[in-house]
């Protein structure tokens, strides 16, 4: 199935849960899924064949194949969890608009092509649109490695290139915003700088595992970089090799699970993905809400303490901090807690499109700007709700699977970009879930 019917079909999906039973077992996380989308664009540096594996089968690897492809670059992402790269000599050093509106990383896969070919063309980035998220850190690490940057009269789409004659130079970049260090902006200043000859500096840079982990796999490919106080040291190089690459456990998938499990009182056990990969912030903040987390078996197990869940204040913030995209699951699981929580968004500056249909749940949650409370212990009733982004639909299959009755989800695209085999994976754990097409 090419990526544009698999996108409609899940368009025309809803995800019908029946509530109120107990989740138990053992499943296996997906390689991660922001990840695996900034790898990606790290593959287009390559100057030989590479192969990554572990790559989560969603509809953003599939986008992210067809993006590839449309620059000239031999992509082969079959479902397998493989996803192979042979570059081209002749890169065509455009993004395709269509699918670069689908995706959040546009803009690092664009600083990767100008790293290779020295300008390129690509529409303002796409993704979950739960708040305004800027691009202009990106753009100035273009400007700062010597590019031309223009953006159309209508705002949609962006034109970068070397003036005639020119390379790219080593450079200097600050990617901090008002929220904290910009993450995408962090590899797209690293990809670029990777492909320049010489020393650069980001300063400011974000620490998350997308970081962290696309160093790792440029370091394997001769890049060397050093961390000091003034921020992150990059000496390029001038050739890049391919091989093979693992991409790391999904943790927002990890955790996604285990806050799904706990909602039902229920345990379970988690392959592909340890401990010390789920962020200190995020065990600090389930154990306080009464998870008890455990290493097993060279994976996770997780269970509801005695007494059941309690309230908490909790902060997303970078990492090591509480994710973001945990967040709004942690707010569906905390309608299951003794008392009243708080959680406060701070790295965007909103993020509450799931509030909304959590109240059809019968949950008593507010919003207050940046502030979630979430006052508990609520006895949820089965609704019918609308996603509108990826980390929602899954607070709301949270909800569902804690409901008195069968609930109705849209929004299946939604996790379908997120998610390859989370509601098998629920099913396996003992959730009564299925899929049927909406109406016309």
């Amino acid at each position: 199935m090419t990526t544009t019917l698999a996108t409609r079909a899940a368009d025309h999906q809803l995800i019908q849960i029946t509530g109120g039973l107990r989740l138990a077992g053992r499943i296996r996380v997906q390689g991660s899924k922001n990840i695996a989308l900034h790898l990606y664009a790290a593959t287009v540096l390559a100057d030989t064949t590479l192969v990554l594996h572990q790559a989560p089968a969603i509809l953003d690897t599939g986008v992210c194949a067809q993006i590839l492809t449309h620059t000239g670059t031999h992509t082969h992402a079959p479902g397998d969890g493989t996803f192979h790269v042979v570059p081209t000599p002749r890169l065509r050093p455009v993004i395709h608009h269509g699918l670069g509106a689908k995706v959040r990383t546009t803009a690092v896969l664009a600083a990767a092509v100008l790293a290779r070919a020295g300008h390129v063309d690509f529409p303002i980035p796409g993704g979950d649109a739960f708040c305004p998220r800027l691009i202009d850190r990106h753009l100035a690490a273009m400007e700062a490695a010597g590019a031309q940057v223009t953006v159309d009269e209508h705002g949609r789409s962006i034109h970068a290139a070397l003036p005639a004659g020119r390379a790219l130079r080593p450079f200097r970049v600050d990617v901090s915003t008002p929220y904290g260090p910009s993450l995408g902006a962090t590899v797209s200043a690293l990809l670029l700088a990777a492909r320049i000859p010489g020393e650069s500096l980001i300063t400011s840079p974000s620490i998350e595992p997308e970081v962290t982990e696309t160093l790792r796999f440029l370091a394997e490919r001769g890049v060397r970089a050093a961390w000091d106080d003034d921020g992150l040291h990059v000496h390029g190089a001038d050739r890049i090799e391919g091989g093979h690459f693992t991409i790391a456990g999904d943790r927002i998938e990890a955790a996604t699970m285990i806050m799904a499990t706990a909602a039902t009182g229920g345990v379970i056990e988690l392959d592909g993905i340890t401990l010390p990969e789920l962020p200190e912030t995020q065990r600090q903040v389930l154990a306080d809400a009464g998870l008890i987390l455990t290493s097993h078996d060279g994976g996770i197990r997780a269970t509801v303490a005695t007494g059941g869940l309690r309230a908490v204040r909790a902060r997303t913030g970078p990492h090591p901090g509480l994710p973001t995209d945990s967040a709004p699951q942690l707010a569906a699981l905390l309608t299951q807690a003794t008392g009243t929580s708080h959680v406060f968004e701070a790295v965007y500056p909103q993020r509450d499109t799931h509030v909304a249909p959590l109240r059809a749940f019968g949950a008593d949650i507010t919003a207050d700007g940046q502030d979630i409370r979430i006052r508990g212990l609520a006895r949820l009733r089965a609704a019918n709700v609308q996603a509108a982004d990826i980390r929602a639909v899954t607070a709301l299959l949270i909800a569902a699977l804690a409901a008195d009755g069968t609930s109705t989800i849209g929004g299946m695209y939604h996790l379908a970009r997120g998610y390859g085999r989370l509601l098998p994976n629920l099913a396996a754990l003992g959730a009564d879930i299925t899929t049927t097409a909406a109406e016309a």
